[in-house]
């Protein structure tokens, strides 16, 4: 694309250095990733500032160059008079607006889902992705599983664990309208809000979920946490909104001036969408579900009343989308829900029943293990995780809540980064009313910390697995180590099986 930057393009551009109109092929922040033609965004991060990678970026064929170092831009320019150098008042919201422009703001031509919350980010945006192409509107979805369209998952590298960077995003929705999607989930996570990944979309739905104390570590103090999640209601048409949350709910229902869709799991709520008595059985749950005042009752492949609330939400943005109540509970018994999200293994196991479920808070933890204690089993095994690269005071209070919940705890640590795992571990014992009980196993990598609950599960229990088992890699020293909790597991009890020659059961 030949774009002149001397025109009113809304990207912030206070000083252009050298040619004022140049072609670009792409949009990058790595210079690792630059070809003939890239767009090199120099973005200064915890470890590394993009201005210190230009010579490279420019050797390896970068056509345009933005920043916030004046100098820096001034002096390359000097130095590369053929080449673009654009200094702008801010590098994230500049890429956003660039990158919109460069995918001729392919998002307008997609029904665009934005999901937000501290718990639920993943299973609602899948959930609306499942239910949205079962009653057929072909959608994809970007978050912390990847970016998929709706037949299968892209060839995509993430860099951020949730939320793309800004020119990512584009390009994915660019992606996505090709292979013939019309809609898109996507989870917004309040970092991103935050350092403008997604400046400049208008997304036809927003979704609330809940709202609790996480990230404290970037944004300082719960209120800013709050203002960052309420942010992306200011680019929303309609919003949907979960009125059992006592986080930001009120906040939304107040201030926001679309339409609203509410949901609850309260019969005396009024929301638009309620679902009451809750039955769970071995295949998921059957509930009463309410929609605009019409009951109904449904059989979902759903386990937990906390993902009884997330299908709650993407049932309202089934209604928005314009599809039908009754079509939308047929759908509702073909629901598909995410990897790592309450997804019981049983098949291979030895006997033991294995959940897997991505809860990295409190909240998350405590919701999970109050569904896991309704199935039946012998012995309940829990792992939980120190995430180094999260808020350290969050540590303990996960032992907090799952202090005497089981029979067995192994604690290991997730994405350790620039940690120490043996003071994760330290962090996280400190929560425990009796750090040195004999059912506390420590472990210093997730690895360790999964075969170490494997080997404590006996035929009949349950293991419990929280935490990074999704990411499809553990952060090591800024580097991304592949990890696969299902590879481990199904090794694991192969290996049993070959050694003990036993026939392994299939039910718990």
């Amino acid at each position: 694309m030949d774009i002149n930057f001397e025109k009113d393009n809304g990207i912030g551009i206070l000083k252009i250095y050298g040619k004022k109109q140049n072609l670009i092929s792409s949009i990058t922040y790595d210079s690792r990733k630059v070809v003939d033609g890239s767009a090199f965004v120099c973005i200064a991060g915890q470890n590394d500032d993009g201005h210190d990678f230009m010579v490279d970026a420019v050797e390896q064929g970068a056509t345009v160059l933005l920043g916030d170092n004046e100098k820096a831009l001034n002096d390359m320019s000097q130095r590369f008079p053929d080449r673009t150098f654009l200094y702008v008042d801010n590098v994230r919201v500049a890429v956003a607006k660039l990158a919109g422009i460069y995918h001729d703001f392919r998002y307008k031509d997609l029904y665009t889902i934005g999901v937000t919350g501290t718990n639920g980010k993943t299973t609602v945006a899948n959930y609306v992705k499942s239910l949205l192409n079962i009653l057929g509107l072909p959608t994809g979805s970007i978050g912390t599983t990847g970016a998929w369209s709706s037949k299968s998952k892209l060839d995509f590298m993430q860099s951020t664990p949730t939320t793309p960077e800004s020119s990512d995003i584009h390009d994915i929705f660019d992606q996505l309208y090709a292979s013939g999607d019309k809609a898109v989930a996507m989870e917004v996570s309040s970092i991103a809000v935050e350092q403008k990944r997604v400046e400049g979309i208008q997304f036809d739905v927003g979704v609330h979920t809940n709202l609790s104390p996480e990230h404290i570590e970037y944004h300082k103090n719960f209120d800013n946490y709050k203002k960052a999640k309420l942010k992306l209601f200011d680019q929303v048409k309609t919003a949907v909104v979960n009125v059992d949350d006592h986080g930001m709910a009120t906040e939304i229902l107040e201030t926001f001036k679309g339409d609203i869709f509410t949901y609850s799991l309260s019969k005396v709520s009024n929301a638009d969408v309620i679902a009451t008595n809750i039955r769970v059985n071995g295949n998921g749950s059957l509930i009463d579900l309410e929609i605009m005042g019409e009951t109904f009752n449904v059989r979902t492949p759903v386990f937990g009343g906390y993902n009884v609330a997330n299908l709650l939400s993407a049932v309202c943005v089934a209604l928005d989308a314009g599809f039908s109540a009754e079509n939308i509970v047929q759908a509702l018994s073909h629901i598909e829900s995410p990897e790592g999200r309450f997804e019981l293994i049983k098949e291979g196991t030895a006997g033991r029943g294995i959940i897997l479920d991505y809860a990295h808070t409190p909240v998350a933890l405590r919701s999970l293990l109050s569904e896991v204690h309704k199935l039946t089993y012998n012995r309940l095994i829990v792992m939980i995780a120190g995430v180094g690269i999260r808020d350290f005071n969050k540590m303990p209070k996960m032992a907090n809540v799952v202090d005497g919940e089981a029979d067995s705890i192994v604690i290991t640590v997730d994405h350790p980064g620039y940690n120490d795992p043996n003071k994760i571990i330290a962090q996280v014992l400190a929560g425990f009313s009796n750090p040195q009980a004999k059912n506390i196993y420590p472990t210093l990598n997730r690895e360790d910390g999964v075969k170490e609950a494997l080997s404590l599960g006996m035929t009949g229990d349950v293991i419990v697995l929280t935490g990074g088992c999704i990411n499809g890699a553990q952060i090591v020293q800024g580097e991304k180590v592949p990890h696969s909790d299902e590879m481990i597991i199904q090794e694991y009890y192969n290996e049993l099986k070959s050694n003990n020659g036993m026939e392994l059961q299939q039910d718990l």
